[in-house]
């Protein structure tokens, strides 16, 4: 079978999905075009700013695909195939992820655009919303901290080409540096020259591919230029990436976020239609094996696939961006549904082409013992070289859309990170941001900076690589805890029999497989040597905890009406 079989069939699915149960959720909750919403009557520059649904969806789609959808699928394939891989994928998108970002965005709307754990104090108690709080802290530092290194790894470790070249990770982190400027020039243009943002698309789009174009010409190899091991210059761009996210989480959004999100979005959707031209005209077979075993490594497949595919299938990150930053900006509810349902299975379909970039390779190649985003990156490489452009430039493409990902996603995580510790500590002055800046960026620091060696190799292992199933367990145990969430907003306030089905069922799944997870290496960590010195055991009995006072606190909630007042910003679903 080729893998142009695969793209089609995905494609269909996912089409077909949105114009009949994305329409179907539409009804249900009984999207309003003439509610007022937050961001129209709120509207102050700063952080409550309508805007355009194909400017919105761009912002969007690139603040919530962040590696995920890429690392995800790759890392599943290389343990149990690409079968299952892409069921996860496919199902989940539309019937799960795809209902949990409609649903939390929708909620936030008619909640005069407050956060989901604003809706869980007034839906549930101040205890909930306390442990939401500090639930979704601890999920966001991993976040960063997952992200942040795996970025850093891409500027510092070469790419293998097909002839036997290499793409240094200097030339990524070149491109990278070019591509971070472009946004805030382009930012501060339409803020004081008044550049239409037309024009500043016209101009600003184009400098992206000469971004990339200068990345191979100018390695920027942080080892070489300070005479350092590779690991130490990974952790020294740890440490700049964070440095980053600490700036990037105070300044305006016109100022970085809007800018970039609108850049990345068309950027990605490039990268989107690069990957569907590759598979229209590449010609690739499938050569990776379709189902590989019920058992791997890190464990058997359920609940394994389900915590490793988090971006692409669902993730719980996404109702920190829909209810944190993208409902400040929603201008009408119908906005809702593409936004929503709509980049959710979009990254469905960027998690699909990222399973067709291992799909292509046998089981013997070498890289499928690197990384899933040189993976990734190579796939992008090979496609790009059949239409004439040199692989290197094509691997830099690819390597640029990873982390264009990633940015946005560590600068929203550290800006809701930042929301979070003003929110407890009620300290909301310019000191008070700079302060909640730093410790949310600091944080992570304290996990990239540690050196974890495999026992049997002697070999380091990355710090994304240590934490990704804690983050992947943590990240849909997040889901589960907004669909929570919805699910007791909706049957205090409506108590219709759909909710059970649509809502209620993928509350269940995502709770249920990710504190098995979470179980599993609790449970581990007791009986395994060494276990009680792993940070995964502790913290895993710790997001049990949290978990189970938050089902404590649903099922109570479920016993009551929605209070007077409780529902505003819009109309009831």
């Amino acid at each position: 079978m080729g893998l142009l079989a695969i793209a089609v069939i995905s494609t269909i699915v996912i089409t077909v999905a949105y114009a009949t149960y994305g329409r179907l959720l539409a009804r249900l909750f009984k999207l309003d075009p003439n509610a007022i919403t937050p961001a129209v009557e709120k509207n102050d520059g700063q952080d409550y700013v309508p805007i355009e649904t194909k400017f919105l969806m761009g912002q969007h789609f690139s603040a919530i695909a962040a590696a995920g959808p890429i690392v995800g699928p790759i890392l599943a394939g290389l343990l149990f195939g690409w079968l299952p891989a892409l069921a996860w994928i496919l199902i989940g998108c539309v019937f799960i992820g795809g209902t949990h970002d409609f649903s939390v965005l929708i909620a936030s709307v008619r909640h005069n655009a407050c956060s989901i754990t604003e809706v869980a104090r007034r839906h549930m108690s101040r205890r909930a919303f306390l442990l939401f709080l500090f639930f979704i802290w601890i999920a966001l530092v991993y976040v960063i901290v997952v992200f942040t290194d795996i970025t850093a790894s891409a500027f510092v470790y070469a790419t293998d080409l097909e002839n036997g070249r290499k793409v240094p990770g200097g030339a990524i982190a070149t491109s990278s540096l070019f591509y971070l400027v472009l946004p805030i020039a382009m930012g501060l243009l339409m803020r004081y020259a008044k550049l239409p943002l037309k024009w500043a698309t016209i101009i600003f789009l184009p400098l992206i591919g000469v971004a990339i174009w200068a990345g191979p010409k100018m390695p920027f190899n942080l080892d070489e230029i300070l005479n350092v091991s590779p690991s130490n210059a990974r952790k020294i761009w740890d440490a700049i990436l964070l440095a980053y996210c600490l700036v990037a989480s105070l300044v305006p959004m016109w100022a970085l976020l809007q800018p970039r999100g609108h850049l990345g979005g068309y950027f990605l959707y490039v990268v989107l239609a690069a990957g569907g031209l590759g598979l229209l005209f590449g010609g690739e077979q499938i050569r990776f094996p379709a189902f590989k075993a019920w058992d791997s490594p890190r464990g058997t497949l359920a609940p394994i696939l389900f915590i490793t595919i988090a971006c692409g299938a669902c993730s719980g990150f996404h109702a920190l961006v829909s209810s944190g930053t993208t409902s400040k900006q929603i201008k009408n509810e119908r906005q809702t549904l593409a936004t929503g349902y709509g980049a959710m299975l979009l990254e469905g379909l960027v998690a699909v082409v990222s399973l067709c970039f291992l799909m292509m390779l046998a089981p013997d190649n070498p890289l499928t013992k690197k990384s899933p985003n040189f993976i990734y990156a190579n796939g992008i490489g090979r496609f790009l070289s059949r239409a004439g452009i040199p692989q290197e430039v094509g691997i830099t493409f690819g390597m640029l859309a990873f982390t264009t990902f990633v940015y946005d996603t560590l600068d929203v995580s550290t800006r809701l990170g930042r929301y979070i510790i003003e929110e407890l500590t009620g300290w909301r002055s310019k000191g008070g941001k700079v302060f909640a800046g730093a410790v949310m960026s600091g944080a992570p620091m304290l996990f990239v900076a540690r050196t974890a060696v495999d026992a049997k190799t002697g070999v380091e292992i990355p710090a994304w690589k240590t934490f990704w199933d804690l983050f992947g367990a943590s990240n849909q145990l997040l889901a589960a805890l907004a669909l929570m969430t919805v699910t007791v907003w909706l049957f205090r306030s409506n108590r219709g029999k759909w909710i059970w089905p649509a809502l209620g069922l993928p509350t269940a799944i995502m709770y249920i497989m990710s504190t098995w997870a979470l179980a599993t290496w609790a449970i581990s960590g007791f009986t395994v040597a060494g276990g009680l010195s792993k940070p995964t055991t502790w913290v895993a009995l710790l997001l049990l905890g949290l978990a189970a006072w938050m089902l404590v606190e649903a099922i109570i909630a479920f016993r009551t009406k929605v209070p007077p007042g409780a529902e505003c910003g819009g109309s009831n679903a």
